[in-house]
Formats: C-alpha cells, structure tokens, sequence
C-alpha cells in the first residue's frame, strides 16, 4: 500500500478548470526542501462521471508510490515537509476554479464537500482541520469557525502554525 505526500485538488464539476491546472506551463517544477530541490511528477487528474481531482506528487518524497518506480526516497525531516508542503500551497494559489485542497499524507479523504458538511462539521467550525482550503463559496454549506482566513481571492483556508497545527 502506497503512502503518499502530495496536493490534492477537488474541482469538483469544473472539469476544465482542472485541465487548465494540469496543463500549467511550468512542468517540470521542483521545490526546494530544506538542502534539496524535490521535482514534482506531472499532475495527475482523474475525471469520474462529471467530477475532477488533481493531484500534485513530489517524486520519491512517498513510500511506494507506483509513479516513483524505483528511485530512492528523500529522507526528508519535518522541516523540510513542511517547506516542500509551503511550496505545493504556492502552487495551489495559482489554481482556479477548485472547491476544496488540502496538502498532506493521503488527504483525499478530507475533500468531498459532501462528506465534509455531514461528518466533518464540528472540525470545520473550530478550526481543526489545518491545511484545509475551501473556495469561499462554502462558506453559506458549511459552518466555518473564525480560525478561517483568506488564502487568495475566492479561497479560505485554516492555516498551520509554527507546530503544524491549526492557529
């Protein structure tokens, strides 16, 4: 079973706002990370009936993720994450047209608006759900705490402090 870091983006119906996303003009892009520069596999976006996700890998950052083959891992620290995790936010600010994103090991749970307004609700409004970034056409779905705060124009996000928690 693979464990995957990386930026997981739910377009939800805006398929084309995830195709634009994938065909960003800067591939191939690394980040740096603490003493390394991480390259980032190619996006990889599912298209499922009338939803789409992309997703942002960084190479050899995860364990056994099928895209790395056989390249050894970067041992990388919790700084150094946590730099790479500040790089692919930057990415997602150039993104249009999502409605939910979060960075993290397999975060794809976390991104269902639907799953979100029914299980996560408590979470949402307290701010427990750090990384977490929602457009803010959201905000009327979902009972979203004071912690939120704008992460670019149309977007909210809880942000991580010092200690990888939410402030």
């Amino acid at each position: 079973m693979a464990l995957c870091f990386e930026l997981v983006v739910d377009f939800g119906g805006n398929i084309e706002a995830a195709r634009a996303a994938a065909r960003l003009e800067t591939w191939p892009f690394t980040l740096p990370a603490g003493r390394y520069r991480i390259p980032l596999h190619r996006p990889m976006l599912a298209v499922e009936g009338e939803s789409a996700q992309l997703a942002v890998v960084p190479v050899a950052v995860g364990y056994g993720v099928a895209a790395d083959g056989s390249l050894p891992r970067f041992q990388l620290t919790d700084a150094e994450l946590t730099e790479l995790g500040h790089g692919l936010y930057r990415l997602l600010a150039r993104f249009d047209g999502y409605l939910t994103a979060l960075v993290g090991w397999d975060p794809e749970c976390l991104l269902d608006v639907d799953d979100l307004a029914a299980d996560w609700r408590p979470e949402l409004s307290d701010g427990t759900l750090p990384g977490l970034v929602l457009a803010e056409q959201l905000r009327t779905r979902l009972p979203l705490g004071d912690r939120w705060v704008p992460f670019r124009p149309g977007y909210l996000w809880l942000p991580y402090d010092e200690e990888g928690t939410a402030r």
